[in-house]
């Protein structure tokens, strides 16, 4: 019988390396591991930290309100609007959420007009998205300075009843009011660059879409706020 040797098989260029080896070409070849561009997973990743930020704040509300032993103010009295000599509850929040959930439906429009490479009519919605937000931040500020001068409402302090109220109440709406500004700023930004061309040269129209996946993440949150704050 004839000996056959058999020659050690060596590894071919369609195998993949293993060990420490395959782990650091793995690192060096810069593979995408989920088909997402850079800037969509980093805004998902900004936004997920944000979720567990505002969870924390709104856990940390239900949890004073139902332990204070103090009677925590009814929203529907100190949030009514005084129009023709009556009091309406909630009559500005109410506003409020419809400008704030209006921009979505604008920011939606343009995120579509983007991805059709439409540029005009996409920063024109995204600047009638801004305005909303714009609106609203006014319309939050006017609410502040009613409670704030005429109500005597404090962070450490609130003449209706308990006085976590008034501490929750700047926290949550405070921390909102400040993504919405930063959001129309940004709005502004995308909508002039989106005028000027800079989008046009490269054909990539995906910064609109994480504007409005931004937007659309501040509208959410404030329907939680809504829920929880105003009509509980």
């Amino acid at each position: 019988m004839n000996a056959v040797s058999i020659a050690p098989r060596m590894p071919s260029a369609a195998t993949p390396a293993t060990g420490w080896r395959g782990l650091i070409a793995d690192w060096s070849s810069d593979r995408q591991a989920f088909h997402v561009s850079w800037g969509k997973a980093m805004m998902w990743i900004f936004l997920l930290s944000d979720t567990f930020v505002f969870s924390c704040f709104l856990t940390g509300y239900m949890t004073v309100r139902v332990s204070t032993t103090v009677p925590w103010p009814n929203p529907s009295e100190v949030f009514a609007l005084h129009v023709g000599g009556a009091d309406i509850p909630l009559l500005l929040i109410a506003i409020m959420t419809f400008v704030l959930i209006s921009s979505s439906g604008t920011m939606a429009m343009a995120v579509n007009f983007a991805y059709r490479r439409d540029r005009v009519n996409a920063a024109t919605l995204m600047l009638v998205t801004a305005t909303f937000g714009e609106l609203f931040v006014g319309m939050q500020a006017f609410e502040w300075s009613k409670l704030i001068l005429e109500e005597g409402v404090r962070p450490w302090g609130n003449p209706m009843g308990a006085a976590q109220f008034g501490s929750t109440f700047f926290m949550i709406t405070g921390f909102h009011g400040l993504h919405v500004s930063a959001g129309v700023v940004f709005l502004f930004i995308v909508a002039f660059k989106l005028v000027r061309g800079d989008y046009e040269k490269t054909g990539n129209y995906q910064i609109v879409e994480i504007a409005g996946l931004y937007w659309h993440f501040v509208d959410l949150v404030w329907v939680f706020i809504f829920a929880l704050f105003y009509l509980w």
